[in-house]
């Protein structure tokens, strides 16, 4: 969502990094660059107006157009005013001494909100609770049939009363239900409208007086942009939400609402999601997304996908036979498989330091990586394990099999030669390794 702006924002720092010199006009000329570039990503007026203001006036008063890195120290005060504007810190949810905790999400029709209660169901699962959902949009008749199948799909119970108009009457009973069941955490789903008006706002009203909910979510739409804003203040004035999860991070908007639902409504982005599968839910950290866009790379959220994608016994086998520099085809699907976990392959680019900005522009084919296991799977054991053994014979057999050309199992067969050498030579402590970039983002560098 944020190639653009990242992209131009990048452009212009880059232009300051390593000079030995930086004049007052050149900070000035690079500022101007930077409001355009977040005005033209649809980022609240005000909210520009401030962080412009607040980079200036650190950079100008501390000296640092005369330290022996200038530009240096100004993409590092722009990188910490962003995460100020993203949220600052990382907003956890609260949960109540006594369950069932009751989280209540609101907002328009068509933002993913009731996408958005199974996906937090799973991630809340993940972390060792025992959600369940209440559906209790009782405006739009596909509700009740969307939440109960996506609870089968995840395996959570959705408690539901199908012929009911009380919203409030059936979250109520909902909680009651959670906790003679167990459960210790219950996500309400509530209707949503294509405008926000008085009645949405009652009936809102009403829900959160029955069930007296620890956590008020507001689902947004990032693709709406400003509007997404618009909606947020309005729904502060009436139902005063805790904090934010933001949907479509992946799409092609400009990023302007999540740029500035904190500013304009004081309330935190808690969650950010970044695709269509309900796994697709992740903690929005403001640091670490300041990281992305300004080219820097999140190598601590990278750590966490992968961690969450292979089992450690796995990790520890793969890890040494990397550290020996052995790269086997079964290594080589294994980590396919791993990174098609990870979500899509372009997110994953752009966790990795510097690399997302050598691969800008570039269309990733996902379906490239489709070839490439119907390639490996086309092998015989032995041949995925001694890949030297893959003479002319086989790699036309190879390729008839996978429904591929002679020539892009070469291709194949170069890359595995390729990313060997480059273990190799990380572990060798010619380039840096993932536990060193670790390291580095840990100390903020």
């Amino acid at each position: 969502m944020f190639d653009t702006l990242s992209g131009r924002l990048q452009g212009v720092l880059g232009g300051l990094r390593g000079r030995g010199r930086l004049s007052e006009e050149d900070l000035t000329k690079a500022l101007r660059e930077i409001r355009l570039a977040l005005l033209e990503a649809d980022v609240n007026f005000k909210v520009v107006k401030d962080f412009i203001a607040a980079v200036k006036e650190r950079a100008l008063g501390t000296d640092v157009l005369k330290s022996l890195t200038p530009g240096e120290q100004v993409v590092k005060i722009v990188h910490e005013e962003l995460t100020g504007v993203l949220g600052g810190g990382s907003s956890a949810l609260a949960f109540a001494g006594r369950p069932p905790t009751v989280v209540l999400l609101c907002g328009l029709q068509g933002s993913g909100k009731t996408t958005a209660a199974a996906k937090l169901a799973l991630h809340l699962r993940k972390d060792g609770r025992s959600p369940a959902v209440a559906a209790c949009d009782l405006a739009r008749p596909a509700a009740i049939d969307q939440l109960e199948q996506l609870g089968r799909q995840i395996q959570i119970p959705v408690y539901s009363e199908r012929g009911s108009s009380d919203a409030p009457r059936v979250a109520a009973q909902a909680i009651e239900q959670a906790r003679s069941q167990g459960r210790d955490v219950l996500i309400v789903d509530t209707a949503g409208r294509l405008h926000v008006d008085d009645e949405l706002m009652d009936e809102l009203v009403d829900v959160r007086k029955a069930v007296k909910p620890h956590n008020v979510l507001l689902v947004i739409d990032a693709m709406t942009g400003q509007d997404a804003v618009n909606v947020a203040t309005t729904f502060q004035e009436r139902i005063e939400f805790d904090g934010v999860i933001i949907t479509k991070l992946d799409g092609d908007a400009r990023g302007g609402a999540a740029l500035s639902v904190k500013t304009v409504t004081g309330a935190p982005i808690k969650f950010g999601s970044d695709g269509e599968k309900l796994d697709a839910l992740e903690v929005f950290h403001p640091e670490r997304m300041a990281s992305r866009i300004l080219g820097m790379g999140d190598v601590l959220t990278l750590i966490e996908k992968a961690e969450d994608a292979v089992e450690v016994d796995e990790q520890e086998e793969m890890e040494k036979r990397l550290r020996a520099g052995q790269l086997t085809f079964d290594d080589f699907l294994k980590s396919y498989r791993m990174m098609r976990k990870m979500g899509p392959l372009k997110n994953v680019v752009n966790m990795i330091p510097g690399l997302g900005k050598q691969l800008q522009g570039l269309d990733v084919d996902e379906r490239e990586l489709g070839r490439m296991e119907a390639i490996i799977l086309s092998m015989t054991s032995d041949e995925r394990q001694r890949p030297q053994v893959i003479n002319g014979a086989r790699r036309g057999r190879i390729a008839r099999g996978s429904g591929t050309s002679v020539q892009q199992v070469n291709q194949l067969l170069n890359a595995r030669k390729q990313m060997q050498k480059m273990m190799k030579q990380m572990n060798s402590g010619k380039t840096p390794n993932l536990q060193s970039l670790v390291a580095q983002q840990r100390r903020g560098g």
